[in-house]
């Protein structure tokens, strides 16, 4: 993003925060105070600019006023801050949470979606009688919009707030799926952090065919969304005294509560810590998607006063046998799986041989034709951004299907620290093929059990073979020591012309394609392998997305 297009994106986000239209001399005084040392013509010379483009209107004499045009160009052109905003709107609604759960009176944070039809309801209703919400308490209305039915739940983040009230600090670590057999929470199967993070971590994991909440219900056995935070220990007894009197007035939703600084789950907890895991406020509403009904799910939008929520229903029977504490095999975190493939990177950039990461992703033998075909024309259509090389591989165990390997984007990663420049992998992201790109979502690689690109492929979120406007592609932002910088531009000039699409060297302090690198460092933006394997999916054709798979030879690999 270049210095016009930040002080223009400051511009809109000073006009977002006013309530009546704002003139020049106001917005100069509010960018100086934001290290921006613009006068009243400069200023007005952007709003102008802004103007033409639709994303500020001008209020006759008393100044301007953002569009909706111009309040999505904040929303995207901010995702640098949004990384560090989920977190802090959660801090945001644990200190809005004001309620007393001895009079029962005040704020709690609350989830609203909105449903379309009847059965919705009822099966909100029979996934709250088994137990697996946090609260029967509910608000049902008629769609703000005049379509649907607006059904508002509550947010385990009440909770959290609930403790702070009481002197105990609960900071939010994880959300992410929770394996369930015969009943019993064993071990969290994916989790995503709630920090450098776009996309709240429930919502990633909110997509078809990720949870299995009613063969829970049926069977014992299944996935559901949950959450994870710690307290520290000296809190321990006083937390399980005040959940035992919540969860005697219908707020509950708590699977576990760890012993001081014991695992639980498969999640470490640090000495001196406890871990709790509380069922996802989102559980009911993946129900009702799993069932195929149309939902739009919101993830802890707002502060409501608990008097306007009612039960739904008064007969729960709790579905889950508590927690038992035997350790599970910890996590594995994603940053240490690719390290490992990073170290074992051999590509020998001037031969061009050597060994490089490859995603493999498994399809129907009968389908491999159309999918290379539309790799194929993917890649014709854009060779700038998709890259070219594939390789076949027969499936494991299944004769019938068949394996299409392509070059993940952490081979560079390790074909620069071959060459002794550090590289290190920050982001995966989402980026939107405007002038210039730019990020719209960002997940960190730290923090995260699953790749960030097979999160937004799963959740349809791309437009890579699309012939809309602006595409949608899948790409990783990584950062490398300003001191390498010479040297890691030859390279990786190199490595584009090969083909490993490098889509752009950034500069120190710039805020790359929308994406930051810590200070001393420089970011660089690369294309995702999965981009092409996109594609096929959005054509129709089945495919086991996998990512960050194994190493294979490089000069094996066929093209495009």
């Amino acid at each position: 993003m270049s210095e016009s297009e930040h002080r223009m994106i400051e511009i809109l986000r000073i006009l977002s925060q006013q309530e009546k239209p704002t003139g020049s001399k106001l917005i100069a005084d509010e960018l100086k105070e934001k290290g921006f040392n613009l006068g009243e013509r400069a200023v007005r010379y952007h709003m102008q600019v802004l103007d033409e483009k639709g994303f500020t209107e001008r209020k006759g004499y008393s100044g301007r006023v953002i569009t909706s045009l111009g309040r999505e160009k904040l929303e995207k052109g901010l995702i640098y801050d949004q990384v560090d905003f989920i977190y802090s709107k959660f801090e945001e609604m644990i200190y809005l949470t004001d309620f007393n759960y001895i009079t029962q009176e005040g704020n709690v944070v609350v989830n609203t979606s909105t449903v379309y039809n009847e059965e919705s309801i009822n099966i909100l209703k029979r996934i709250i009688e088994s137990g697996l919400s946090v609260s029967p308490y509910v608000n049902i209305n008629e769609g703000k919009s005049g379509g649907g039915i607006d059904v508002t739940t509550l947010c385990g983040t009440t909770i959290d707030g609930i403790l702070l009230n009481e002197g105990i600090s609960s900071q939010p670590q994880y959300g992410g799926l929770l394996k369930i057999e015969d009943s019993q929470p064993i071990r969290f199967k994916e989790l995503i952090s709630y920090k450098k993070t776009s996309l709240t971590p429930l919502d990633a994991f909110s997509s078809p065919k990720r949870t299995s909440i009613h063969d829970v219900i049926s069977t014992g056995d299944g996935i559901i969304p949950a959450n994870f935070r710690l307290i520290p220990g000296v809190g321990r007894e006083k937390t399980v005294e005040i959940l035992k009197k919540l969860d005697g007035i219908g707020i509950g939703g708590v699977l576990g509560v760890s012993d001081e600084g014991k695992d639980i789950l498969g999640i470490p907890v640090p000495d001196g810590m406890v871990g709790i895991a509380v069922v996802g406020g989102i559980t009911p509403f993946c129900a009702i998607q799993e069932a195929g009904e149309e939902i739009d799910i919101k993830i802890a939008e707002e502060i409501m006063d608990f008097k306007t929520l009612s039960p739904i229903t008064g007969q729960i029977r709790n579905h889950l046998k508590p927690v038992e504490h035997d350790i599970q095999p910890k996590i594995p975190f994603l940053l240490s799986k690719s390290w490992n493939l990073i170290q074992q990177v051999n590509f020998d950039v001037e031969k061009r041989k050597g060994n490089i990461i490859s995603n493999v992703s498994y399809l129907n033998r009968k389908d491999v034709d159309y999918a290379l075909s539309i790799m194929e024309e993917t890649y014709n259509d854009n060779p700038k951004y998709i890259n070219p090389y594939y390789k076949l591989i027969n499936h494991p165990e299944n004769d019938e299907k068949v394996g299409i390997a392509t070059i993940c984007s952490l081979s560079i990663d390790g074909i620069l620290i071959n060459n002794g420049i550090m590289s290190n992998p920050k982001y995966g992201g989402l980026l939107e093929l405007t002038e210039p790109p730019l990020f719209i979502e960002l997940i960190s690689y730290n923090g995260s059990t699953v790749d960030p690109h097979k999160i937004f492929l799963s959740k349809n979120m791309t437009s890579i073979s699309s012939e809309s406007s602006p595409r949608k592609i899948l790409a990783g932002f990584k950062e490398i020591p300003y001191i390498a910088r010479d040297y890691a531009v030859e390279l990786l000039d190199t490595l584009d012309k090969i083909g490993f699409s490098i889509y752009k060297i950034g500069k120190p302090r710039e805020v790359t394609y929308n994406a930051k690198a810590e200070n001393y460092n420089f970011g660089v933006v690369a294309g995702s392998g999965l981009n092409s394997i996109g594609a096929v999916r959005e054509n129709g054709v089945d495919v086991e997305v996998k990512a960050i798979e194994k190493l294979l030879p490089f000069e094996k690999m066929d093209r495009l």
